[in-house]
């Protein structure tokens, strides 16, 4: 909720002594230039630091169904000792997706024999909260007796339920059970008390208050910041999980859709990207696979990106390649998935689809080949996917990709090559310190227009940190410096959405005791999220976006880092209301007069949102998540003109209603 501060120009100036006199920004109002794309800012999902298992899909339970490389890492064996033991079976080809179940013997008598599960780096429980527990359990003898247990981190109980499997057939059991205190790394324990064996696999456990209160949902405070951004596109699955380290591990769509439990799971490519930041225990368990990714889009009103692999794999790793005559199967994975998101229930994929719960088609645009390729195997093979997916599916918009670097030889040598083909956007990414954001943000001033268009599919601002100086807290790399430098860059984006269509930061959700790669734009715990200064900017960018880009001039010279002073206009001709964004990246207040050219004000409210902090060092913290925010000031505009104080190293997107 934004902070409500009513203060008349006058009362403001008065308090903002040493500021530079009034200068006279323009705002040509009559002359809307470029349209502003519905997909201009969006979201970028990868599941790196944890983003989905043990982050937005909200299971708790950790290797819930015994297929890590480990097969009972996260669990452990608690109770009397010899009150049982534990076997794990694998049917090998009978069930392929998920071949492995666990034999649970029981010889407990009154005594107990337990399995605990730690979750992911604990469990989250909320007072009063009901938790939906299910498993799978056949082959049962004798009298086993289970009870779900929910423990704090003491191990003391907050919550039990008794659920006693019977019978030879396999069977889904379910049951609820009800926090008596809120827990922030809790666990569950299984007990089996009595004499007797059953097989049991799936074990699961998930709040009642997932996103929509969807069974086996989405956590839905992570989903709650996703739809505040008002994003105009979500792009999934990544990111460098969709090439995988080698082509066996790298995304298939197919194998993420269907019952959970057919679902096939395999080691996260990020598990041991970074020695020093190797967890050991990421996996997917592709409870989060393509039909909920364009769930997720369709629920938070952004239309849905899928990026394919396009038979190459990470060429920072492997970089091993599809066989020439293999590179059809990838390109029928991609007419497939679109017969999936689109085709009429009469079809295959479509008929999975409504299966699995949407009748109604997804709506898919657009499609990524490939994600961060380079060099002439990429040009070949995003060729063979241009050719037939234009020639099948002329509606579906491409992507493609000009590799990780924002400019040197592999650049160059792609965009010679795209900027003539039937692709529709070029896929750019900048990782990058502040100061070359604040000096490219003339970077596509002079861009050829009769190319294809822009997706600024990755940035973001990484500041130098000393090595003695570092922190394992994962928040620290978010600061204000770094979101100032972002906004920055972005008046520049906007200023050109004749070019610049589509725009997402990266990555997007972080652990803060399971993060690989840092900064992120949302940190998390097991219970609680934050914002970061770049989740705000974010979103002040996306919640005011307009229709049409108009020019904004200082002495008739677009704002572009004269004085540290950067600025971009939309108007949005159907709600009427001009949308000014101006970067002040000086260490001075400045204070300006707004001039309306072509139209006046009206009696609406005129608000200024200022984005600011104390330092550029700040950061928003889970325990201190309000250091850097917006607040929203009300002006007093005249007929045509508006003044405002825009304050030192700060972000203002300032609103006016016209006629």
């Amino acid at each position: 909720m934004r902070t409500i501060i009513t203060l008349i120009t006058a009362g403001l100036l008065s308090l903002t002594g040493g500021i530079s006199s009034a200068q006279t920004i323009t705002l040509k109002v009559n002359k809307p230039q470029a349209a502003v794309q519905p997909t201009m800012w969006g979201i970028f999902f990868e599941d790196i630091n944890f983003s989905a298992d043990g982050g937005i899909y909200a299971e708790l339970v950790k290797n819930r169904s015994f297929e890590f490389t480990d097969p009972l890492m996260g669990w452990k064996e608690t109770g009397k000792e010899g009150a049982g033991r534990i076997l794990i079976v694998n049917q090998g080809s009978e069930h392929a997706a998920n071949p492995r179940y666990a034999h649970v013997t029981v010889q407990a008598g009154d005594s107990i024999y337990g399995l605990f599960n730690e979750g992911f780096r604990g469990m989250g429980f909320k007072k009063d909260l009901r938790y939906n527990f299910s498993f799978r359990a056949g082959n049962t003898t004798g009298n086993p007796a289970l009870k779900l247990v929910l423990l704090d981190e003491k191990g003391e109980h907050i919550g039990e339920v008794a659920i006693p499997p019977t019978g030879k057939e396999w069977k889904q059991y379910t049951a609820s059970v009800t926090a008596s205190r809120t827990v922030a790394k809790g666990g569950l324990q299984l007990q089996f008390s009595g004499n007797g064996s059953l097989d049991i696999d799936m074990i699961s456990l998930f709040p009642e208050d997932t996103w929509k209160q969807r069974p086996g949902g989405l956590r839905s405070d992570l989903v709650q910041k996703l739809a505040d951004l008002h994003p105009g596109f979500v792009r999934f699955p990544g990111g460098c999980i969709v090439e995988g380290r080698d082509l066996a591990n790298r995304y298939q769509w197919k194998k993420t859709v269907g019952k959970v439990e057919d679902r096939t799971l395999i080691v996260n490519r990020w598990n041991t990207e970074f020695a020093n930041r190797a967890p050991g225990d990421y996996f997917q368990s592709y409870g989060l696979g393509f039909y909920e990714y364009f769930l997720l889009s369709e629920d938070i009103g952004a239309s849905p990106l899928p990026i394919l692999n396009c038979g190459m794999a990470c060429q920072f790793n492997t970089g091993e390649v599809a066989a020439d005559e293999d590179v059809a199967v990838y390109i029928q994975d991609a007419l497939d998935l679109i017969e999936f998101a689109n085709g009429g229930t009469d079809t295959k994929w479509g008929h999975l689809r409504a299966e699995m719960g949407h009748p109604k088609p997804f709506n898919l645009q657009m499609m990524g080949v490939g994600n961060e390729q380079w060099d002439s195997q990429y040009v070949a093979r995003y060729q063979r996917f241009e050719q037939e997916l234009k020639s099948k599916h002329p509606e579906i918009k491409l992507v493609s990709s000009v590799g990780p670097f924002s400019s040197g030889k592999q650049f160059e040598y792609l965009w010679s090559k795209l900027r003539t083909s039937k692709a529709d956007l070029v896929d750019e990414h900048y990782y990058m310190p502040p100061e070359w954001f604040l000096k490219n943000t003339t970077r596509y001033d002079k861009y050829d227009r009769n190319g294809p268009k822009i997706f600024a599919g990755e940035y973001a601002a990484h500041i130098r940190v000393a090595k003695e100086n570092d922190s394992e807290q994962g928040e620290t790399r978010n600061t204000w410096e770094s979101a100032l430098a972002e906004a920055a860059f972005m008046t520049g984006l906007e200023r050109n959405a004749d070019i610049v269509q589509m725009c997402s930061y990266a990555p997007l959700l972080a652990h803060v005791e399971a993060w690989q790669w840092r900064p992120d734009l949302i940190w998390f715990d097991n219970l609680r999220s934050v914002g970061t200064p770049n989740y705000y900017v974010q979103l002040l960018f996306a919640n005011n976006k307009g229709t049409h880009t108009i020019p904004v001039t200082l002495n008739d010279q677009p704002l572009t880092g004269k004085d540290s002073i950067y600025a971009s206009a939309t108007i949005d001709q159907q709600a009427h209301k001009i949308l000014v964004k101006i970067v002040n990246a000086s260490g001075k207040a400045m204070n300006y007069k707004l001039a309306l050219d072509g139209a006046v004000t009206t009696k609406d409210a005129t608000t200024q949102q200022v984005l600011t902090a104390k330092n550029k060092g700040d950061f928003n913290t889970l325990d201190n998540p309000s250091v850097v925010k917006p607040v929203e000031l009300q002006l007093k505009p005249a007929k045509n003109n508006v003044d405002v104080v825009v304050k030192a190293n700060s972000l203002n997107v300032i609103t006016i209603p016209y006629r």
